[in-house]
């Protein structure tokens, strides 16, 4: 549905009126560290008289280089290939990018098919039921809220827009990353459209909170390229221009950008999206347990096998899948290192085949390739030493 100037014009003076406030302050005595969705708020973006502030030139990736190289003037080649690269990321995926602004504030999104979806973050359109989606070529048009999801921080918003003029990305594989590899970042940072910034994929497999929820954002990608508020639900891409991850969060003292952002992997969009698109929300899979890594330290002390990894479960849930299985946690509490450790609880070594090494690994597995109601078999070891396997049927997180 195609919209009126006046329209328009409601739309920004409500967020002009509102604004937001979204950091998330934690306190340590290292001073005040922030860590906070990429939101911006309207007020902020449209305040003209602070003045402009120049933007930092785009980190190049890392691409070898070496003296002698710039020397005989190859230097100049690869600098040239490299902008051609990125030339080639902006012109093809930019018009895929949308800005989305809501009465509290803004941020940004990608068109997920020719059917008129929209991803986003959810802390972007959280409560609300419409948005003004903005396209590249200056269209707009209002968006429904379709779907959320707090716990993967993802939502899905449909506008009534001619498959014509929708560009659906390109989705990548988010398995398939390293660390090093150019990251390239577009959205509408403090409300300036079509800005793109790049860096590298500085870390994988960070596991972060998303909200106020229980669950943490399992795999999360983090990256030094410049992620400003109103970078929220951005796609963040590879060289490929295939988009690899959705902009949600950065860590940072001042509320810009710091050089850690992080984005929520595709392939978890891969799963969450669609059931968003038919259904509104995205049910996960629970085990019902609570448990801590064992680290070297736990294994004399737990007198396991050497090496062992895996997670020792500490208690498990009454009425929960694993209860229901015969699972086990921790009967005492004992002390190790000076810290409090359960003993007596089933130490889970593997799900399904696959090798557990921290409880981040458990949990990445069951959001990533599991749902409600299948069976999974949990290769434990038992506080008599024995290892035995384990079948549990998961059930929806409660």
């Amino acid at each position: 549905m195609r919209v009126s100037v006046r329209m328009i014009v409601l739309f920004v003076l409500a967020g002009v009126l509102v604004g937001a406030a979204f950091a998330t302050v934690f306190g340590d005595n290292l001073g005040t560290l922030h860590i906070q969705d990429a939101r911006a708020s309207t007020a902020t973006a449209t305040d003209i008289s602070a003045p402009a502030v120049p933007a930092a030139a785009a980190k190049p990736s890392a691409q070898p280089t070496n003296a002698a190289a710039l020397q005989t003037g190859d230097g100049d080649a690869l600098v040239a290939a490299e902008e051609q690269v990125l030339g080639s990321i902006y012109d093809n995926v930019l018009p895929s990018v949308v800005h989305i602004q809501v009465a509290q504030g803004q941020g940004s999104g990608f068109v997920w098919d020719n059917q008129g979806h929209i991803v986003t973050n959810n802390h972007v359109v959280e409560g609300t039921s419409q948005v003004m989606v903005s396209f590249a070529d200056g269209d707009r048009a209002i968006g429904t809220v379709l779907g959320t999801d707090p716990e993967s921080d993802l939502a899905v918003v449909e506008v009534d827009v001619p498959a014509a003029n929708l560009k659906p990305v390109t989705l990548g594989d988010s398995d398939k990353l390293s660390v090093g590899q150019l990251a390239v970042a577009l959205g509408n940072p403090f409300g300036l459209d079509n800005t793109m910034t790049a860096g590298i994929i500085s870390a994988l497999g960070r596991n972060i909170n998303s909200g106020n929820s229980q669950f943490s954002i399992p795999r999360v990608i983090q990256t030094d390229a410049p992620i400003n508020p109103g970078n929220s639900g951005g796609p963040l891409l590879d060289r490929s221009g295939e988009v690899i991850g959705i902009n949600t969060q950065i860590v940072s003292n001042s509320g810009s950008n710091s050089g850690i952002g992080f984005s929520v992997p595709i392939n978890i969009a891969k799963r969450v999206v669609p059931a968003l698109i038919k259904d509104g929300n995205f049910s996960y899979s629970w085990l019902g347990v609570a448990g801590q890594t064992v680290l070297p330290d736990l294994v004399d002390a737990l007198n396991l096998p050497a090496e062992t990894h895996g997670v020792l479960i500490s208690s498990v849930a009454d009425g929960g899948p694993a209860a229901l299985a015969g699972l086990r946690g921790g009967t005492r509490i004992t002390q190790v290192e000076g810290l409090s450790v359960p003993v007596g609880g089933d130490v889970v070594i593997s799900i399904n085949g696959t090798e557990i090494s921290s409880m981040d690994d458990l949990m990445a597995y069951l959001t990533v390739k599991t749902s409600p109601g299948d069976t999974v078999t949990l290769d434990i070891i038992r506080n008599n030493g024995r290892q035995s396997q384990v079948n549990v049927t998961l059930q929806a997180r409660p």
